[in-house]
């Protein structure tokens, strides 16, 4: 339960948790571009996608570069998805732009570019879930919406001291039940921000500032002394790692042969270098020294299969050809990915027949820029660049 022993829901005390966070945002609001007056539920919107898993601090210049090139939904619904995905490189997390971009264009078609001011019609858009929702609603349409995102949920947790892990599907229920019944009928959008900046900037994951905290003497973590032991988080399984082979190639004329990953996947639309995972012998574990290039030997042979089959170019990759290892983490899962660069001798085709449902193609150095990378893979050109004879020819 989200209450004490022996108190029901009803015993929360409602109002005056209301009185004593609207009263301390009055003089701590956070000023945001975002939050600007009056609001255009364009700009909430595309805030509350960015924010998603983003710290604000990060966020901002990525609002503003992206109101420059995309100022109105319509001319984010006209634009390519590989631009809209440049913009949003370095955000991660890239499904969030897929999913905006189709879901402008819904709305350009189906809503002739007003954006719906209902829960409801709002979560039939394309990656627009229930908090999402209701942030547009309570912010940019003065609906009484509640929300329950990271922060929010922390704050909850800790006032009220939920025992159960918060993420379990129990308490993320009971969560959203008591976010709903906390929301001051008129006042949705001002009382959603001041949850949202509490947590931010005062209710903390580390180090929570209890002494400034308009909400301490309702908060039954610090009653108990403990604020930091909430939100009750229970252990996590070992984190899974993957290794991925990666081929830098480049023709005589200097090229780099790129590859866009499926839309529908992780990562979908971007661009990278190719390859694939693959499997490690105990030689060849992550860990290995890199002076042992003949441990990359079976890697080198399974890099080859992966790059003629998914790109059709017929190569051979050496074990001499690694250079190095980019390491990078996902929400879910850890990568290893073992760079092999490769020089041809030879000018390549402008565009590689491929077997596998996959577009590549050559590039010249000075386009790699325009190409919306995965951050990995930016990390591999920075990899490249440092490996090369001449490295001036990627620049």
């Amino acid at each position: 339960m989200l209450v004490p022993p022996g108190a029901t829901l009803a015993d929360f005390p409602i109002a005056a948790f209301q009185s004593a966070l609207l009263h301390w945002f009055k003089d701590n609001k956070r000023a945001l571009p975002w939050r600007e007056e009056p609001r255009a539920p364009y700009h909430v919107w595309l805030a509350e996608t960015m924010l998603q898993q983003t710290q604000v601090g990060t966020v901002i210049p990525y609002y503003e570069r992206w109101l420059q090139r995309f100022p109105t939904l319509e001319s984010l619904a006209d634009a390519p998805l590989d631009d809209v995905l440049k913009q949003w490189e370095g955000l991660g997390y890239y499904s969030r732009a897929r999913n905006f971009h189709q879901a402008a264009q819904y709305v350009v078609r189906e809503y002739a570019g007003d954006i719906p001011d209902t829960v409801d019609q709002l979560l039939k858009l394309p990656g627009i879930g229930r908090y999402t929702a209701g942030a547009i609603a309570s912010l940019a349409f003065k609906v009484d919406a509640p929300i329950l995102d990271g922060n929010v949920s922390r704050v909850l947790s800790r006032v009220t001291a939920l025992a159960q892990d918060f993420r379990s599907p129990a308490s993320v229920v009971a969560l959203w039940d008591l976010s709903a019944r906390l929301v001051p009928s008129g006042h949705a959008g001002e009382f959603n921000e001041a949850l949202m900046d509490l947590g931010a900037t005062v209710c903390t994951p580390k180090a929570p500032n209890c002494a400034v905290c308009p909400l301490v003497s309702l908060c039954i973590a610090y009653a108990k002394g403990a604020p930091e032991s909430y939100p009750v988080r229970a252990r996590k399984a070992k984190t899974p790692h993957r290794d991925i082979a990666t081929a830098f190639i480049r023709d005589a004329t200097g090229c780099v042969l790129m590859a866009q990953r499926p839309v529908n996947g992780l990562l979908g639309g971007l661009w990278e270098f190719p390859g694939g995972e693959v499997a490690l012998d105990a030689m060849g574990a992550p860990g290995t020294p890199s002076g042992a290039i003949s441990q990359y030997a079976d890697m080198a042979a399974q890099l080859t299969k992966i790059i003629r089959a998914t790109t059709g170019l017929q190569l051979q990759i050496s074990s001499d050809d690694f250079r190095g290892q980019v390491k990078h983490a996902f929400t879910h899962f850890r990568i290893t990915r073992h760079v092999a660069i490769v020089s041809l001798t030879e000018p390549m085709p402008r565009v590689t027949p491929s077997d596998a449902n996959i577009n590549v193609k050559w590039v010249k150095p000075e386009e790699i820029g325009d190409l919306a990378l995965t951050r990995s893979d930016q990390k591999i050109l920075d990899l490249a660049r440092a490996a090369l004879d001449h490295p001036d020819c990627l620049l």
